[in-house]
């Protein structure tokens, strides 16, 4: 067998991808104008699950869940598209990690809007600017984002949906030649997280490190010099056309940004592995056991509480908190629906979504 009849076989098993492609995207279609006839959403995370985890059972090929994912969220992404096309604001800058999350599970065609804040991504999506909007929640490393905490308390959104990537970042130039760079751009905080690769590749030699106020500026500004170099993400490096050279420079392959997707009056069905997030504020937390009996609630029920956040409540003089609390399960469950009805004075449901492992 020669390598070029290995590539005949290859374009005609692409051409028979396309046509089988073709003939979803018309399922798909019909499908949009059934739900834009009864006002249905579009986007079913709980749905996708269901079609991963059933091509995970059928696979007995070469291709890992991971791999599936990837081929089968773009053609969800694509199908969405084509069934009603998707507005959707993310943290920005361009090239930034979050804009990398959101094209993880919004794919390439979606229209993408980069705010400046988080503040202004959920006034989008309040206000109907936009259908979703994804903002971080958490790193494992550096811990929760703040503001985006309060802002669940603040404003009347929706969990819609959570994506966790991991933080991998590219080292990107347009010279191979390591001794030819005199800057490197980056942010700060990728420099820390970088820093082992950095000592050893430019021992010696008098390259400077240069902090700006994102890896997308970085990547920008090393497309502009030809002797220059930025610490970036992928999707940076990509969006300005700089060649990466090293990817995967990080000291820890462990680092992990947890994000948030949010939306306006949306509700995910039950798909067998989901997390509930709730807002708690509880009456005279300074009252001994008060928090207590509230969390003794969720383990005489056999809820798992995978996590308990407390923020100050800034109600009056005094210091009293608020909490934001995760559990496993889907707010349609029984023992679930029990504790929020009791307390439905004091909690405030977020939204039940596909749990990501």
């Amino acid at each position: 067998m020669t390598l070029e009849s290995l590539r005949n076989d290859i374009d005609a098993l692409d051409d028979q991808l396309l046509t089988l492609l073709n003939q979803r995207m018309e399922l798909v279609r019909r499908v949009g104008e059934l739900k834009r006839s009864t006002n249905a959403v579009i986007y079913r995370p709980e749905r996708e699950k269901q079609i991963i985890d059933r091509l995970q059972t059928k696979n007995n090929g070469l291709m890992n869940r991971p791999a599936i994912e990837a081929i089968f969220l773009e053609i969800f992404a694509v199908s969405r598209n084509l069934e009603l096309p998707e507005r959707v604001a993310y943290l920005g800058p361009e090239g930034s990690f979050t804009h990398q999350a959101a094209e993880s599970r919004f794919g390439a065609m979606s229209a993408y809007m980069a705010l400046p804040t988080i503040r202004s991504v959920f006034e989008s999506v309040e206000t109907g600017r936009v259908r979703f909007g994804v903002i971080p929640i958490e790193n494992n490393q550096e811990g929760i984002v703040e503001e985006a905490i309060d802002l669940l308390l603040e404003k009347d959104l929706t969990i819609a949906a959570e994506v966790q990537i991991p933080v991998h970042f590219t080292f990107a130039t347009q010279t191979e030649n390591l001794a030819e760079i005199t800057q490197i751009y980056s942010k700060d905080i990728a420099f820390r997280q970088c820093s082992k690769f950095l000592n050893d590749s430019f021992e010696g030699l008098q390259a400077e490190l240069v902090p700006v106020e994102s890896t997308s500026r970085a990547a920008k500004l090393a497309a502009q010099n030809p002797h220059t170099a930025a610490v970036c993400s992928h999707i940076a490096a990509k969006l300005f056309d700089v060649p990466v050279l090293f990817d995967n420079i990080e000291d820890s392959d462990l680092n992990r940004t947890r994000f948030l997707i949010l939306a306006k009056d949306f509700k995910n069905q039950p798909s067998g592995s989901d997390k509930t997030t709730i807002i708690a504020k509880l009456p005279n937390t300074e009252s001994p056991g008060v928090l207590a009996e509230f969390l003794q609630e969720f383990n005489a029920r056999n809820i798992n509480l995978t996590k308990i956040e407390s923020r100050p409540l800034r109600e009056g003089a005094t210091f009293r908190y608020w909490f934001l609390i995760e559990c496993e399960g889907h707010s349609d469950d029984p023992d679930l629906q029990e504790i929020l009805n009791h307390h439905a004075a004091e909690v405030k449901l977020l939204g039940s979504y596909v749990r990501v492992a």
